[in-house]
C-alpha cells in the first residue's frame, strides 16, 4: 500500500541526504596520502631482456608509477573529488585539496625532469607546452611575373 497523498513523513526524517565520504579534510589527507605510499610501493613493471656472452636474462625493472587524479579517485572509491573544491559544503576541504594537487603535479614534473617518467605525456598532462611562433609572408609569384621587366631593369 502507497502513502497517503499530501502526506508529510519525510520530515520525520532524522537527516537528509546520505552523509559525506570524508567527514573532515584531515581525513582525506590521510587517505590521499595512502595512495601515495602505495604508488611509491607498488612500480610499475617493465621486463627487460639482457644478452651478455651468450646468455639471456630476463629481468624486471621497477617503473615510477604516476601520481593522478583518477588513481587517486579510484583508490578512495569516489568519483568526484574535485567538487570538495567548488562546492560550499566542502569548503573546509578547499586547503586539502590544493595540497594534494600540489603534491600531484610536484611528483609528475620531478618525474619527467629526471626522465623516469614520459617527459611529453606529463608535460601534456599537466599543460605544459613548449610554444615557438613563426611568421612567415610569402607572396605567391608565378613565372609570368618573374619573367616582367621591373623599373631598375632595361632592356637591351
Amino acid at each position: 500500500m502507497a502513502a497517503p497523498k499530501n502526506n508529510s513523513f519525510w520530515k520525520l526524517r532524522s537527516k537528509h541526504g546520505r552523509d559525506k565520504i570524508f567527514s573532515k579534510p584531515e581525513i582525506l589527507l590521510t587517505e590521499a596520502n595512502k595512495y601515495f605510499t602505495y604508488c611509491d610501493e607498488n612500480p610499475l613493471k617493465e621486463q627487460k631482456v639482457f644478452h651478455a656472452q651468450g646468455i639471456i636474462t630476463k629481468t624486471d625493472v621497477d617503473k615510477m608509477r604516476a601520481y593522478t587524479w583518477e588513481g587517486l579517485e579510484l583508490f578512495l572509491g569516489i568519483s568526484s573529488l574535485r567538487k570538495y573544491k567548488t562546492q560550499p559544503e566542502y569548503k573546509d576541504f578547499v586547503q586539502v585539496i590544493k595540497e594534494i594537487e600540489q603534491i600531484i603535479y610536484t611528483q609528475k614534473f620531478s618525474g619527467a625532469a629526471a626522465d623516469l617518467l614520459n617527459p611529453n605525456i606529463i608535460a601534456r598532462d599537466l599543460g605544459l607546452s613548449d610554444k615557438r611562433e613563426t611568421n612567415l609572408n610569402i607572396k605567391e609569384k608565378t613565372i609570368a611575373d618573374l619573367l616582367k621587366p621591373t623599373e631598375n631593369s632595361t632592356l637591351s
